[in-house]
């Protein structure tokens, strides 16, 4: 009954490469300093990644995006083999077509019993588009919001 954002979380590959999974627990914490916060699963390779690196990307999903959901949130490597894609300043990938990409520093980990609660520092964030409806997922299925000015 929740409605939530969709999200692909994503850094660069502890080997090489990049791996990402998809988050809808995402949220701002802070405006100073920006702070933000993600709860990825612990046994996932892309918490290891990020465990790792220390940084990641938040890919907030458009509207017209549900396959790259569905792809990110299955168990798997390589899932930006066919995805269009570029790397930020971080070295973390930015998917094309997301309604806004965030790069952010690990600040802090948390358990939280099979996940784990990542607090990071917002170092930079790109909306390409104003247009682009964010992805949104509620009732067990993708939807997006309407445009309150109309």
């Amino acid at each position: 009954m929740f409605p939530t954002g969709v999200t692909v979380v994503a850094t660069r590959h502890v080997l090489d490469g990049a791996c990402g999974l998809t988050a809808n627990a995402f949220t701002s914490v802070s405006l100073e300093p920006p702070l933000v916060l993600v709860v990825v699963d612990r046994s996932s390779n892309t918490f290891q990644c990020v465990e790792r690196r220390g940084f990641f990307s938040v890919n907030v999903l458009a509207a017209g995006q549900e396959d790259l959901a569905i792809a990110f949130a299955r168990k798997g490597e390589d899932k930006f083999g066919e995805v269009p894609h570029r790397l930020g300043r971080s070295g973390a990938p930015l998917i094309d077509g997301a309604a806004a990409w965030l790069e952010c520093h690990v600040e802090a980990a948390h358990p939280g019993g099979d996940h784990v609660i990542l607090v990071a520092r917002v170092e930079r964030m790109e909306r390409p588009d104003e247009d682009r409806a964010p992805l949104v997922f509620h009732r067990g299925s993708y939807t997006t919001v309407a445009d309150a000015e109309h």
